[in-house]
Formats: C-alpha cells, structure tokens, sequence
C-alpha cells in the first residue's frame, strides 16, 4: 500500500514538470503472484484484461482486472514477445517458439479464444513472424526478420521502411483509428508515418517501446542503462508535436506501459505491475 502512494506522490510530481496531457486519477498495484518476474504483454481494447508474460517473454497469461484471477494460456518460448489481440478482444495470436531439426528457430503462430479457451495453430513452423496476424483485423502492422515493418492489409501484404531499408524498426502498431503507424527507429526514436510509408513525422528519441494511447497521444518508457542493468526508466507521454510529459518518474524502473480505454498498465524491472487511470 505505502509503495502504490509513494508511486501515485511521484506521478503527480510528474504532472507538475512537464505539459499536462494527461490526467491521473489514481494509480494501484495489482495483486500478482509472489516470485514471479512479470510484465505487461499486452492490454485488451476494451481495457478488460492484461496479458502478462515473463521477463524473457516466456509464457503468456490473462489476468482479468475486475476479479484479478489469472490463467495460464502457455508456457511457450517467445509468446510473450509481440502478441496481437483481435479488435473484440475475444482472440488473441501468438508465438510458439522451437528449434528445428536443423538448428534453426521457428515458430507456430496459435490462436487463443478467449471465451472457450481453447489454442489452434494457424501456420506452422515460420520463421518470418510478420505472418503474425488476427483472423478478426483486417490491418494490421508487424516487423519481419529484416526488422522491416510489414503491413498486411486483407490479403495485400506491403514492405514498409519510411526511414531507409539500412534502418533498423521495432515497436510498430496503427492508430486506433488505422490511419498512422507508430514505429521505432533504433538510435534515432519513435516516428509516425501513413500507411503508404511515407511522411515520416519524429515524435521524440526517448519514447521506446511506444504505444498509441489515443489518435494524438502516445506512451512510452524512457530507460537508461549502465552497458548491462537498467539504471531508470520513467514513463512518458508525448502529442504528435512532441509536447511531452512525465507519468511515472525514472527511479521507479517502469517499463513496457500499454494503454486501453482509459487506463494505462505498465510493469517495473522488479517485476510489479501498475494500473493507471487516467483521463
């Protein structure tokens, strides 16, 4: 209890130091299972429920956030690493990851009903994971193994690389109304551009691992490193002027925050997880 005050004391603070985007109304952290290295994987449209997965995105689990009960959905390598959630909420895609027989990594992509709770492989054995795709979204934007983003609009898949082909991308996802994509440059920062590629608009350098909060806000975490541990890391907002602010302050270690109508879950490098309200 004392630990959730000390965090919400410092996210006001925050508000104070920086433009005020966003509104915190209260911040809490959620009940977790004791020893476990978890962080957010993902957050539902609806704002209804988290997936949760490993420090090395082992694993992935719902965590519903009106009753706090969790399931397990896998145990697999790498399901924790860039899960897509269907726009309904009821699906969610994710990774298998194994070696092959020829040493080789692949993954089968799997399809978890919610409701039914129960897992189908939908391709097996890929190694290009921008094929990482919701039955139920018709856009949708992923990063192959070229680190390229990918759009996959129905059945009309198109390479996209606003910044060059020598660019390295990562973090990419569309606005909530399909119009933008958001996307990570790395050592040069978070950028927006159409969906046709182009118009690449940079948003900020210390914005990494973003995420749309709505059409004009984004959020991300600003971290900082010693060449081997995390030293801080705050998490930050930005308009699509470049108007910043601070929302949980560095010393706290937050980390990897996803957004949903409203609220804003987010974890620390010690493995806590917070949700935040906002308006």
């Amino acid at each position: 209890m004392r630990k959730t005050f000390l965090l919400c004391v410092a996210c006001a603070i925050s508000m104070l130091t920086c433009a005020q985007l966003l509104e915190i109304v209260s911040t809490q952290q959620l009940s977790t299972p004791i020893n476990e290295q978890l962080k957010v994987a993902g957050f539902s449209p609806k704002g209804d429920y988290l997936l949760l997965t490993n420090d090395i995105n082992s694993g992935l689990m719902h965590y519903d956030l009106a009753t706090g009960a969790i399931t397990s959905i896998t145990d697999s390598d790498g399901a924790g690493w860039a899960v897509q959630i269907s726009p309904d909420g009821q699906e969610i895609v994710y990774r298998e990851r194994y070696m092959n027989v020829d040493y080789t990594l692949r993954n089968n992509i799997v399809k978890y009903t919610i409701n039914a709770q129960k897992r189908a492989v939908i391709a097996k054995a890929q190694r290009d994971l921008s094929k990482l795709v919701s039955a139920k979204q018709a856009n949708t934007v992923a990063i192959n193994g070229d680190l390229h983003m990918v759009l996959t609009q129905g059945s009309k898949t198109t390479i996209l690389t606003p910044n060059g082909a020598d660019q390295a991308y990562n973090w990419a996802s569309l606005s909530p109304d399909g119009t933008k994509i958001l996307y990570y440059v790395s050592g040069k920062g978070c950028y927006t551009c159409n969906l046709s590629g182009n118009n690449p608009h940079f948003i900020a350098l210390d914005c990494r691992a973003p995420q749309w909060y709505d059409n004009q806000t984004i959020i991300g975490m600003h971290d900082e490193d010693d060449g081997k541990f995390l030293t801080a890391s705050a998490i930050v907002a930005y308009d699509l002027q470049g108007q910043k602010q601070i929302l949980v302050n560095k010393e706290h270690l937050a980390i990897y925050p996803y957004a949903a109508n409203g609220k804003i879950a987010f974890s620390t490098a010690n493995g806590e997880i917070y949700l935040m309200h906002v308006k």
